[in-house]
Parts: C-alpha cells; structure tokens; sequence
C-alpha cells in the first residue's frame, strides 16, 4: 500500500520535476527570433555560395556546431573551408599539413596558430585533411593590420608586391558610415584610436578577397569568424556583395544570454540563424 502511495505521489510531482531538467545547450533562432530546427537551416545552408558563420572564440558550443554544420554540409555539396584564425601569409606551411608533408607539431612552429587551436580550431582542419578538402587562411597577417590600426590604410602602400598579394587589392574600399564601424570609432574615441575601425575593414576586405578568390562555381565556402566580423551582413558579408552582388551568402551569429528560451531584442537581425548559447557556458580559455 505504502509503494502504491509512493507512486501515486511520485507521478503527481513528475511535471513540475520535467521542466527544470529540460536544459539545452543552445538554441537556434531566425532572424526574427523565431525557435528553428538545426536540420531545417542545413536545408538552407546549403544552397548557399557561402555561409559565414560567426563565432564567439572562447565558446564551446559555437566551435562544436562549426564542425557539426560542415559534416552535415558535407554530404550534400564540394566544399572549400576557411577561417579568420589562419593568416595568408601562413597558408603554404597549411598546405603542407593538409597534404601530409608536414605534421601537427611541425604546423605549430611554422605557423602563427591562436593559443586555442588544438581544442577549437585542430577538429576543422583535420576534417579538412581527412577529405581532402582545401581550407583557406584568409586573414589579413596581423602586422599589416598593426600597422593600418596606427597610420590608416597609407601605410600599407610601401609593402613590397610579394606582401601585398597577402591582403585585399589597394586602395581598399571603405564606408565609415557602415554601422558596426561607426560604433567602433565612438568606442575607441576616448583611447584616440581613429584607425581602428580601418584597421578592422582591412580584415573584412582580405577576408572577404580570399573567400571569393577560392569560392568554387557550384561548390560553398564554409567560413569560421569571430561573430563580429559579419553581424547585420555587414563586415565580410558587405565586402562580398561588392564583388558579386548575385553570390548566395547565409550567416550564422552567436549570441550569449542569461536565459536562452526567447531571443533578446539586441541580438534580432543579428544574422540569418542566431545561436543563443547561456552565459554561463564553461569557455574554452
């Protein structure tokens, strides 16, 4: 009698227990803050020509997903990777790994690779490797944009013709009146930093070149960004549309969020599919 109370009990409270154990890592969202299936935005995805997807670099959830939507990409169209951690100047010592000739350790001392590449960055390229697909280093090498950061976009004009063919084509086209650069200048205005949001356009610009530089016809170019590099299309994507007004770009954001079940006003518009992880993920460095 005693047991048959118990689960009498125990069924009434079930409910109520349900919902607190209901805790998923991340949510999906549309533009317009929408709940969205995974599956439903790889349907999307790839049609695309590209897809930029916006990370935040110390987030678990966002370097998992990465390598999740290009496996699932993977099946279904000729792929070309590519990612912001890897600047141009290093992609020869990146061909040679991703053809064998030269190893994971040998990668590390010829390359500039960022301090989280072996948990956050290592799963892409060796799925590229394992492939054979071409990932690209697509960043701008990081002195140039030192140097554009301090003396504006002159001062890449005394680089030789071997270091200029690193960064997009000169003169680089720039619209300070662009949003997400307009909110950088008002930011950095108390530090005196007035290049700054040149020196962040010179990375969308090279970024941008070389993601359309090695987009095959009928293929999708997967790229990996911080999640500013191409929020409200503009960033990248901006640069992009510029050199093909016709090429099928999909953006993908990552927010964080206190509580993930609605999608803040701040974060709507953000990008075509917004990853809404909590705050308090466990970051990867």
């Amino acid at each position: 009698m005693r047991k048959f109370l118990f689960i009498i009990f125990l069924g009434a409270f079930i409910p109520y227990l349900l919902p607190a154990q209901n805790k998923p890592a991340y949510i999906l969202y549309n533009a317009k803050g929408k709940k969205l299936a995974y599956g439903k935005m790889i349907k999307t995805l790839i049609k695309q020509d590209v897809v930029l997807v916006g990370e935040l670099h110390n987030n678990p959830i966002s370097h998992w997903l990465e390598l999740e939507i290009t496996k699932s990409c993977l099946s279904a169209r000729e792929l070309v990777l590519g990612a912001e951690m890897f600047e141009q100047d290093n992609q020869p010592a990146l061909n040679l790994y991703l053809n064998g000739k030269l190893t994971e350790k040998g990668l590390d001392s010829t390359a500039r690779l960022w301090k989280n590449y072996k948990t956050d960055y290592a799963p892409l390229v060796n799925l590229a490797k394992q492939n054979k697909l071409p990932f690209i280093a697509t960043n701008i090498p990081r002195k140039y944009a030192s140097l554009v950061s301090k003396g504006g976009f002159e001062s890449l004009d005394k680089l030789t013709a071997e270091e200029k063919k690193w960064i997009a084509p000169l003169p680089i086209l720039f619209d300070p009146q662009l949003p997400g650069y307009v909110k950088m200048l008002a930011m950095m205005a108390e530090h005196k930093m007035p290049n700054m949001a040149k020196a962040q356009a010179i990375k969308d610009a090279t970024m941008a070149h070389f993601i359309f530089q090695n987009q095959k016809p009928g293929g999708l170019f997967i790229h990996y960004n911080g999640s500013y590099h191409s929020e409200y299309f503009e960033g990248i994507s901006w640069y992009l549309k510029k050199s093909n007004p016709n090429l099928k770009i999909a953006t993908i954001a990552t927010v964080s969020q206190d509580e993930i079940n609605s999608l803040l006003p701040e974060h709507l518009g953000k990008a075509d599919y917004i990853i809404c992880v909590e705050s308090d993920m466990t970051p990867t460095y």
